[in-house]
């Protein structure tokens, strides 16, 4: 007997998603099916982004990581200025992009090298620097803020919301397991109940916000279905979640977890259409196109229906080793699939409004920017 034929695909319950997570060759064309069919419109959007890290330092050190740099690296980013971080948005401005995605490591602010920095800029701390550059981005670019520095507080991200049009932060994992594992042993950040606090913090405070899974790092498929019904239930009781990425791991020279190995494309298929299959129509499923460039359209097939921050100018800093496909590539695999490939912002339409973007200078911005968008 099937695995599957006993699942109330109207109400996913956590064996239900076990089930779909562990589904074999006879029911993974239907899961498939049932998730693609979910989807409501006949194309697939991005963000058209430049991916600016503002500094590399972190207090994480994650087994798989291929970010972060140790200060005393001649060629590390301790922290740009705000001169270096004008120039790269003007030069985004040129390649029409709209969103300025701005990383760093995680508490950068605890080393001693990133402290001296902000000491000679004048900030006390990452928190008022961010903000300082997410305002110079409003007030002085055509671009749209959208912060992804990990964990933090109730207070900073209330701060952070006046300039920013969305935030994001990888749930990754909400497994407590995982802490004692190489993935994550030495990165305190990772702790899964201070990442939903985070999370739970941006739908409190009506951010429109990013998140998802990274599988492959050693967890369980009981873990993956208890993560991603942590991201639903917040998902259900703020309605903030924008977006929910399903990123596989990938192997990265000189990463610690270097000969691990990388999820099967069918652990791959499996996640992305449970994820489709459990969240509301209205929330995007997305799997990172340069992680996956041979078999990206596959995830179409699945119901993904966006592919993420896409940047014809900088790099993926998180995955040095995996460059994104042009934007030409991109429509050309969006369109063999059958489906038109279609520019979004990095908030998504039905959150542009008074609750979610508070700063009427940025909101103005934004429905501008929309239009733009819509009338191309």
């Amino acid at each position: 007997m099937s695995n599957i034929s006993n699942i109330d695909f109207e109400n996913l319950s956590r064996d239900d998603l076990i089930a779909i997570l562990e589904c074999k060759k006879e029911d993974i064309l239907e899961i498939m099916a049932r998730a693609n069919s979910k989807r409501e419109h006949n194309y697939v959007t991005y963000s058209k982004n430049v991916f600016i890290p503002l500094t590399k330092i972190c207090r994480n050190d994650c087994g798989y990581c291929a970010f972060k740099q140790s200060p005393d690296d001649p060629d590390a980013i301790i922290l740009l200025e705000r001169q270096e971080v004008l120039a790269t948005l003007r030069e985004a401005e040129k390649y029409g992009c709209k969103e300025a995605l701005f990383t760093m490591g995680e508490d950068a602010d605890t080393e001693e090298a990133v402290k001296a920095k902000l000491d000679k800029l004048g900030f006390n701390n990452m928190c008022e620097y961010i903000y300082d550059i997410c305002k110079m981005t409003v007030e002085e670019t055509e671009l749209l803020p959208h912060t992804n520095a990990g964990n933090f507080s109730y207070d900073d991200m209330k701060m952070l919301k006046e300039y920013n049009i969305s935030m994001g932060m990888m749930l990754e994992s909400s497994s407590e397991r995982l802490m004692s594992t190489i993935a994550h042993e030495k990165s305190p950040g990772k702790d899964p109940k201070i990442r939903l606090e985070t999370i739970e913090n941006a739908g409190k405070l009506n951010i429109a916000y990013t998140t998802g899974i990274l599988i492959g790092i050693g967890e369980t498929k009981e873990e993956i279905a208890d993560s991603l019904l942590k991201i639903k239930e917040l998902c259900d009781k703020y309605g903030h979640i924008q977006e929910v990425i399903i990123q596989n791991f990938t192997v990265s020279p000189g990463i610690e977890m270097e000969n691990y190995e990388e999820p099967s494309l069918l652990d791959m298929v499996r996640t992305v259409a449970a994820a489709q299959l459990l969240f509301d129509e209205d929330v995007s499923v997305q799997v990172p196109p340069n992680l996956n460039y041979e078999t990206s359209q596959i995830f179409l097939l699945c119901g993904t229906d966006d592919w993420g921050g896409v940047s014809p100018l900088s790099e993926d800093y998180v995955n040095p080793s995996s460059p994104w496909p042009t934007l030409e590539k991109l429509e050309k695999l969006t369109n063999d699939a059958g489906y038109e490939l279609k520019e979004r912002l990095a908030i998504y339409e039905k959150y542009i409004n008074e609750k979610y973007i508070e700063n009427p200078v940025l909101l103005e911005k934004t429905k501008r920017a929309q239009e733009e968008i819509e009338n191309k």
